[in-house]
């Protein structure tokens, strides 16, 4: 027979901080636990809780011992890391905006520790730390064991009348919630934030002639298969970056894409002319482990392509506001216009739900072609 079990959690109920038992459905220890004095039920979080002092929690251990075993994995937040946050990986985020700002408040090391272990990417870290430190240090006179649902909601509303966009908003909400639900292990209802309703916006996109123009105003060798790369292949800009000599299976016609978003290794298209175009650069540029280099032999600077980009859209006299993400909008959507189904699209761009891809069936014009102009 298995052991009895009660899981731990930090709640707060009425801006009180809470503890909360967790458990199946058991006589034994529904009966022990209506002796503890001021237990509660909540059915928002369905689970039993009492206030959270040491003499309350030394209570819970003595009713319930040799009777059920206390899960505390959830609630001891400041125990010993069998994971430690890497030096190097705390200095990149913490350590150079403590170092000039004065009082400034940096996330906590178990903040940072599931940012390491979850394998977040770095500019996903960098966007929820920020946020969340943001948060933080908009209470210089809180602790952050302080801050509950109201001080969230005067934080959001701050920042909508700073006019925030949707999508910043949602990543402060994003935050907070990593924070809460990923870090202190609370449910995931432990806060009710209304988000900014989703707009559906409709990605830029390229013709083909266009994206031509821009390859062929891209003199120098190295930046035209860049963005050849970016176009061809339907890639994020951070999965160019990180793209290696090994990655390019030109038996297969194929570039392997890994890690890539969520964790995910995938295969995409390799282009016979791009293929020809890399050939000649790695004979020039002899690159030692990654396809594309940076001055010290590390993967090639973001800023460096979106300036790339914008200066040969300049050239080809495009007005548009082009970015390295608009080629792989434009790919996935030159490929739906000449017949390629979705769920190919799909795989090819690393989507995990068929919905994100459908987007492109509402800005490809195989079917507006078929449709006669009236004033025509």
């Amino acid at each position: 027979m298995n052991k009895k079990s009660i899981t731990l959690k930090h709640l707060l109920i009425n801006q009180q901080r809470q503890i909360g038992l967790k458990f199946y459905p058991d006589k034994v220890l529904q009966s022990l636990l209506k002796e503890i004095p001021g237990i509660k039920w909540s059915n928002t979080y369905s689970m039993a809780y009492l206030a959270n002092t040491s003499a309350n929690l030394n209570l819970i251990y003595h009713t319930f011992k040799g009777v059920a075993l206390i899960d505390g994995r959830y609630f001891y937040l400041n125990r010993p890391m069998h994971n430690p946050v890497k030096e190097e990986y705390q200095y990149k985020f913490n350590k150079p905006r403590a170092a000039y700002t004065e009082g400034y408040k940096t996330c906590p090391k178990e903040f940072l520790q599931k940012l390491q272990l979850k394998k977040y990417s770095d500019s996903t870290a960098r966007i929820y730390i920020g946020m969340f430190e943001g948060f933080i240090n908009y209470y210089p006179d809180k602790d952050i064991q302080e801050l509950g649902e109201d001080e969230i909601r005067d934080y959001l509303s701050y920042q909508v009348k700073l006019g925030r966009s949707d999508s910043m908003l949602n990543q402060i909400i994003n935050s907070i919630k990593f924070y809460y639900e990923i870090v202190l292990g609370m449910p995931n209802r432990f806060y009710d934030i209304e988000r900014p309703n989703a707009r559906e916006k409709l990605p830029e996109v390229l013709s083909k002639e266009e994206v031509q123009r821009i390859l062929t105003q891209t003199s120098n060798l190295k930046h035209r298969c860049i963005l050849s790369t970016i176009y061809s292949a339907g890639l994020r800009i951070s999965e160019v970056l990180n793209l290696k000599i090994k990655d390019i299976d030109s038996s297969r016609m194929m570039i392997r894409i890994e890690g890539a978003k969520g964790g995910k290794d995938r295969y995409t298209l390799l282009s016979n002319n791009l293929l020809e175009d890399l050939r000649c650069y790695y004979k020039k540029h002899k690159p030692k482990e990654f396809l594309f280099e940076g001055p010290d032999y590390g993967p090639y600077s973001s800023t460096s392509i979106r300036k790339i980009l914008k200066r040969s859209c300049l050239k080809a006299g495009i007005r548009k506001g082009v970015k390295p993400h608009t080629l792989r909008h434009s790919f996935a959507t030159h490929l739906l216009e000449q017949g390629t189904d979705l769920r190919s699209i799909q795989t090819l761009l690393g989507h995990n739900n068929l919905t994100t891809t459908e987007i492109y069936t509402h800005v490809a014009n195989t079917a507006m072609n078929t449709i006669k102009n009236p004033l025509d």
